[in-house]
């Protein structure tokens, strides 16, 4: 009985409340409470992709999101995304980010703020940013001779320091644009890939054919393409003919490596060992005979780069910077500044350069209507120029923080058919099936034929072996 007094007394006592008594009071005072239920009941869900499954946590997210949009509380990615399945404008070109760059050289007893007032920077920033560079960094040395770049943003302050270490690096001293913190990494020159072939008969071993034409690391990858076809370690082909069409890296005038092979045709007797690389028209790449037989079973897209955790998924979360809930269409991949970022499937660059909250972006398009976009790059590489064609694996830019970020990552997209997938959903399906379709294997016939075409073109032969 004192219990139900006392509970009575209580509602009394909120009734004759200010907010119980004014509508005015309790519509905002309630509209708070339900955002700041849901605001917490939706940071401990998980986010959500684009399945279209309606799992129970799905439904409820989807009911928070409309909640949401009715209290007009603002839910809109970087580029003024709503949801997954808002349409995506793919935008196409190259735009410039502003900054200016310098080359010179250091003279003898030049010290670095007299190289950056050189550059542009009053004596008081060269001063400064030397101090720091001393406090940060005090190993860091140009000598004199040492070629280097200045690199300024567009209202003329400092923004990157780049000098060339060694044959194969570059040293960059990089000022963050919002913090001011200075930050040192070292890139790896890019190098560029020119078309190679090489041709005759195999006296011994495939082994011994490729050492004698200074090209022993092909071995490997021919062993590994025809493993289903022919053990190329255990079987000699000794007098067999053969063909290879493959990519080679050089920097200036010097030969550092081989990259892909894109054709292997081997005769030997009665029999023929043949393998094509080849991208379908959903992006896909791989290795097939002229049957349209798969030769391989490798995954159909790579990570786009080495990262430390997924500090931010695919979906609705609280922006870490604008501290609203909004959608997000990427995955946020956290990795240190200069971390590579590469293709994840062949493609062709058709965008790159700033993109507002998203800094320095790259877009790739993989066709049958697949794009891949790559956010707050530090930089990009020199190979992955605006309408070039890329393959699975090479770098186009490095992990930054440009943009609307709070520190350095990568902000990977995937847009098919102009919605936006979960990347870490993409990035999980499987490899090309066995057999092309047939739909596919004309492509394909007509990619062989492009492959005999260069195949027969003695310039890259003579090129190769000079």
């Amino acid at each position: 009985m004192l219990l139900q007094k006392s509970h009575k007394h209580r509602l009394k006592r909120l009734r004759r409340s200010a907010i119980f008594r004014s509508p005015a009071h309790l519509l905002p005072a309630v509209a708070t409470l339900l955002v700041i239920l849901f605001s917490t009941i939706s940071f401990f869900l998980p986010a959500f992709g684009s399945s279209g499954r309606t799992s129970p946590s799905n439904q409820l997210i989807a009911s928070i999101h409309s909640l949401y949009v009715t209290l007009g509380v603002p839910c809109e990615d970087e580029f003024g995304l709503k949801n997954d399945s808002d349409p995506v404008s793919i935008e196409e070109g190259e735009r410039s980010s502003g900054a200016k760059s310098i080359q010179k050289t250091a003279g003898k007893g030049e010290t670095l703020s007299v190289i950056l007032a050189a550059a542009g920077l009053s004596d008081k920033e060269s001063r400064e940013l030397e101090r720091q560079v001393n406090l940060a960094h005090p190993a860091i040395i140009l000598s004199p001779g040492t070629t280097y770049e200045i690199e300024t943003n567009p209202d003329g302050s400092f923004s990157c320091l780049s000098w060339r270490v060694d044959r194969h690096n570059l040293q960059h001293l990089e000022k963050d644009e919002r913090t001011g913190k200075l930050s040192t990494w070292k890139e790896k020159l890019q190098s560029e890939t020119k078309l190679a072939t090489l041709a005759g008969k195999i006296p011994t071993t495939l082994s011994l054919e490729m050492s004698a034409r200074n090209r022993p690391t092909l071995v490997e990858d021919i062993r590994n393409l025809l493993a289903s076809k022919v053990d190329v370690a255990k079987n000699s082909l000794k007098g067999a003919s053969y063909r290879i069409l493959y990519e080679e890296r050089w920097i200036g005038d010097e030969f550092v490596g081989t990259g892909k092979i894109l054709a292997i045709e081997i005769s030997s007797g009665r029999h023929s060992y043949n393998a094509y690389r080849f991208t379908d028209t959903k992006g896909g790449s791989g290795y097939y005979d002229e049957r349209g037989v798969a030769l391989q079973n490798a995954p159909k897209f790579m990570q786009p780069c080495n990262y430390d955790h997924v500090s931010s998924g695919f979906g609705y979360r609280i922006h870490p910077i604008r501290h609203t809930r909004s959608f997000h269409g990427g995955v946020d991949l956290a990795a240190p500044v200069g971390t590579p970022v590469r293709a994840v499937a062949d493609g062709r660059v058709i965008f790159r350069g700033r993109n507002g909250g998203g800094g320095n972006m790259v877009t790739i398009a993989h066709g049958g209507g697949m794009h891949t976009q790559y956010l707050h790059l530090s930089r990009f590489s020199a190979l992955g120029s605006f309408g070039s064609q890329v393959h699975q694996g090479e770098i186009i830019g490095y992990v930054g923080s440009t943009g609307l970020s709070t520190g350095p990552h990568l902000d990977f997209r995937v847009i098919q058919n102009d919605r936006l997938q979960n990347p870490l959903v993409v990035l999980q399906t499987p490899a090309p099936t066995r057999r092309l379709a047939p739909a596919e294997l004309g492509g394909l016939l007509a990619k062989i034929d492009l492959y005999e075409s260069q195949l027969n073109n003695s310039m890259l032969r003579v090129a190769s072996i000079s």
